[in-house]
């Protein structure tokens, strides 16, 4: 299911108008505009509905029960093997999210749902790019286990370079880059971070975006760093303060104390 994917159809030109207009809703946070757009009663639309709602969620700390209620449907109306494992995926991925932000502990029903998309999405799948990538995320934030997290990724990179995934890659760049960063690798890292952000422009991914140039001034030296910063900013004041965890980091620091 292309739909299940990170990046979904209407990302280039030429795709269906529908998609496209998803798309661009979905990219400026719109993620409920978005889900009104597909129609309620084929799987596919069910799959893609239940997989923007999650994504609110993780970008804004709300909609919970919106997106539980996507994510029935689209498990009823499941059929096959792959509609059964991307909506296992997208389980998998609301549980993540809800343990991340705090809202309540669901790393056991993560795994178990990842495990079980990984049960249905056969190795060599589009969907199972990114199936590896959310297995990466559990690995790094919830069970913190970096080496593992890296082999997880690398497996979603491969398939969402040989499955001509842009969007996916960005992610993959940027936790890659994020693992490199950690171990002192600054080249490696400020190489990632930059990819992920040129994929992003490129896409118009723009609530990806101040995230993206958030990382990548991590790694560079003043005065680009603060550039990198305040554009950031600029985005995220422009969409309404999402994503929400970017807040604490582009807060201005505090000031320290008097020296003289």
């Amino acid at each position: 299911m292309a739909h299940t994917a990170m990046s979904g159809n209407g990302t280039t030109a030429g795709d269906d108008p529908l998609q496209t207009a998803v798309w661009r809703l979905r990219s400026r946070a719109c993620w409920a505009d978005a889900a009104a757009l597909l129609p309620p009663d084929s799987p596919g639309a069910a799959l893609q509905r239940a997989m923007l709602l999650v994504e609110r969620c993780l970008y804004t700390e709300r909609g919970w029960a919106d997106a539980e209620d996507a994510l029935r449907t689209a498990e009823a109306l499941a059929h096959t093997d792959e509609e059964r494992g991307a909506a296992a995926c997208e389980r998998g991925q609301l549980a993540y999210a809800a343990t991340l932000h705090g809202v309540r502990d669901r790393v056991d029903e993560a795994r178990a749902a990842l495990g079980r998309a990984a049960a249905l999405i056969p190795p060599g799948a589009a969907a199972r790019a990114l199936l590896d990538f959310r297995r990466g995320l559990l690995a790094e934030n919830l069970s913190r286990s970096p080496q593992a997290a890296r082999a997880a990724y690398r497996r979603a990179h491969a398939g969402a370079t040989a499955h001509a995934d842009p969007l996916l890659l960005s992610f993959t760049w940027r936790h890659l880059a994020g693992l490199a960063l950690r171990d002192g690798e600054l080249t490696e890292a400020r190489h990632g971070f930059a990819e992920s952000l040129r994929i992003r422009e490129e896409l118009g991914y723009l609530v990806g975006t101040a995230p993206a140039l958030v990382s990548l001034a991590d790694t560079e030296e003043e005065p680009a760093a603060s550039r990198l910063r305040e554009e950031a900013r600029r985005l995220f004041r422009l969409l309404g303060g999402v994503p929400t965890w970017l807040a604490a980091q582009l807060a201005p620091p505090a000031a320290g104390p008097a020296t003289a």
